[in-house]
């Protein structure tokens, strides 16, 4: 039974921020957010969690391991690098779907993403040391069978990135709604996808549906341990295995 922490991590006032006290330049803004990714990825990794950008103003990281102290010490980190705070809600669930909606409703209630009076609200809990187990983080991770020959070889760079994004929007809106599970576009052809507790037919299940909503063939690898980082490299193990022995999933447990 998996038991995921997530934290959602959401930007003061960032919107009013953005055209105050005049628009800033784009190019300004997304330097900002990429930067601001990155320190915030290289925190949580270093402590064996995983961050995934989302619209970037939200981000979402899966924080098992991590203490509000380690919370709160990100806040302060960021606080004194950048123009920006940052709200975080951390909350912990059997599926990661419900953590997310439980981590989003406490920011909710602290106050909404423009109200320039909430400022570095860190609310929630985290997973007692006495209650983690080793399976409480399942990570799949999906990839295109021959992205290279079938897409970045054959077609133009745009036209490859909307068949990729194309069986990767299919891909999250069904874990979403069959498992919820997250789903995390992270580059090139790769899609992680944070999962309940599930078993090798939920995944041949996702992977016939993408195929024939999306026309985009995947492969999957899946891992599970007590920190992101355990499941995710297991995952990487796994789809390593698809690739070697031809087939379209394998469990690493």
């Amino acid at each position: 039974m998996t038991n995921t922490q997530v934290t959602l991590l959401q930007i003061d006032n960032y919107g009013p921020w953005t055209v105050t006290p005049e628009p800033r330049r784009e190019a300004d803004l997304q330097t900002l957010q990429s930067r601001l990714y990155a320190d915030v990825s290289q925190f949580v990794g270093t402590r064996d969690g995983y961050v995934f950008f989302t619209r970037f103003d939200n981000i979402i990281a899966v924080t098992n391991g991590l203490s509000l102290e380690d919370h709160a010490l990100l806040q302060e980190s960021v606080d004194n690098r950048y123009p920006v705070t940052l709200s975080l809600g951390v909350a912990t669930g059997r599926t990661p779907a419900q953590a997310l909606s439980d981590a989003t409703a406490l920011l909710q209630e602290a106050g909404s993403a423009q109200d320039k009076n909430r400022r570095e609200c860190l609310e929630g809990r985290t997973i007692d040391d006495a209650h983690r187990t080793d399976g409480d983080v399942q990570i799949a991770h999906f990839d295109v069978i021959d992205a290279t020959g079938e897409y970045t070889d054959e077609l133009n760079a745009f036209d490859t990135f909307i068949e990729i994004e194309q069986g990767y929007a299919s891909l999250m809106r069904y874990m979403r709604r069959a498992h919820d599970s997250l789903a995390f576009f992270v580059g090139g052809d790769n899609v992680i996808v944070v999962c309940p507790d599930l078993e090798a037919d939920a995944y041949e299940e996702a992977i016939h549906h993408v195929e024939d909503e999306a026309d985009v063939e995947l492969q999957v690898g899946v891992g599970r341990g007590d920190v992101a980082h355990e499941a995710g490299m297991a995952a990487k193990h796994a789809l390593e295995g698809c690739r070697a022995n031809g087939t379209r999933v394998e469990l690493d447990w």
